[in-house]
């Protein structure tokens, strides 16, 4: 019988996305994270309702066997919770991986079950456990001889996550709107002992064709219709694939990353334009109402180097194929700068604006200077830092 899972982060993902799964798999949910109101929410409430959204209508589903710790205020009991735990997952950016290690590895280090623990890390990003992994075997989390132990103790697992959360309403409390359809793909290599018994998932043997199409579809066609839309003051993602241009630039940046993706990992042209279209009847999903200024947060972590725009548009480029229209969608990220309640997008203009355009494109994208795309991208930063001068 499934015993319990933790999981860090309780927002909408973590309660939407993750939880539903490992509720209907039977465990008992244990969230982590910092927030005060959401934990005292969680621990306050016996359930919370999941309705989903498709193009066949809704459906609702009720949550329950779950309760919340608050790491900031008792670290003791999160520890406790990941040593008797069956599986550890997150989903709480990349950028917060470094600060849950620590628990993690202490958790690991207090673990006296027989079987591995699994620790799966529910990010957009390429190899987001491995970063994980990484840091919480670093010397300052983990000693050495429970390094050595770790793997009777635990096994992680990369995966790949595909699941549109839209723009909450503003009295949902816990209850959480969520798209309909769902992939959560996750590689076996690491699970020695066997995979976690988990409905809903995935398993495949290699990782990399599944992540790359997902973030260089989804993640790349969802990033450009924000940048445009917010570019021209659209208010909704929807409003935004109406609008024929904005479309357009879409299905051309799509064009592209399939370009890389069919010939990368073999997949079949007319099944990955069958995802496209998928994908671009997903976005544009009015039920599925979401607005550009939140979809296109983060913008430097969304200029990275193995990310949505930079990842495919360098490797083809390395091809010798003449990007452009990733390119077009890179320049409206960098126009997304000082937006409300957004730091990334400060910091960003900050570096735009004391940063000379090879340093910028050195300092968000990561591309190095003999690189083919290097001189293309500085000509973008220079685009935009040339309009606010």
């Amino acid at each position: 019988m499934p015993g319990s899972a933790v999981h860090f982060g309780g927002g909408n993902i973590g309660r939407g996305f993750i939880a539903e799964l490992l509720h209907e798999t039977g465990y008992e949910v244990i969230f982590v994270d910092v927030v005060d109101k959401l934990i005292d929410d969680i621990n306050a409430t016996k359930s919370y309702t999941i309705t989903e959204v498709g193009a066949e209508g809704k459906k609702t589903k009720t949550i329950t066997n779950y309760k919340a710790i608050n790491s900031k205020h008792n670290m003791d009991a999160t520890v406790d919770a990941i040593a008797n735990a069956d599986i550890v997952t997150c989903a709480v950016g990349p950028n917060v991986l470094k600060f849950i290690a620590k628990p993690i590895a202490d958790g690991i280090a207090k673990r006296t079950a027989s079987k591995p623990m699994a620790v799966i890390a529910c990010e957009n990003m390429i190899n987001a456990t491995d970063k994980l992994r990484d840091f919480i075997v670093d010397e300052k989390n983990m000693s050495a001889e429970t390094k050595s132990e770790l793997p009777k103790r635990a096994e992680f697992g990369n995966s790949a996550i595909d699941r549109i959360v839209p723009t909450q309403p503003t009295d949902a409390g816990l209850d959480v709107v969520i798209e309909t359809f769902f992939e959560w793909c996750v590689e076996t290599t690491g699970f020695k002992s066997g995979p976690p018994d988990i409905k809903g998932i995935h398993w495949v043997d290699d990782l990399e064709p599944y992540i790359e199409r997902k973030l260089f579809t989804v993640n790349t066609s969802h990033a450009t219709a924000a940048y445009f839309g917010y570019h021209k003051g659209i208010k909704t993602i929807h409003e935004a694939m109406a609008d024929e241009e904005i479309k357009q630039e879409v299905n051309e940046a799509l064009q592209e990353t399939s370009h890389l993706v069919t010939g990368k990992h073999g997949i079949d042209e007319k099944e990955q334009q069958k995802y496209v279209d998928t994908i671009i009847s997903r976005i544009s999903n009015p039920a599925l109402e979401d607005v550009p200024a939140r979809v296109g947060r983060a913008p430097i972590r969304k200029l990275g180097r193995k990310e949505r725009f930079i990842g495919p548009a360098s490797q083809l480029a390395e091809q010798g194929y003449d990007v452009k229209a990733l390119l077009k969608g890179a320049t409206m990220a960098l126009r997304f700068q000082n937006v409300e309640g957004d730091d990334e997008s400060k910091e960003l203009a900050k570096i735009l604006s004391e940063q000379s355009a090879e340093e910028a494109t050195t300092t968000l994208c990561g591309l190095e200077k003999d690189h083919p795309l290097f001189p293309k991208v500085v000509e973008c930063v220079k685009q935009v830092q040339s309009e606010k001068k």
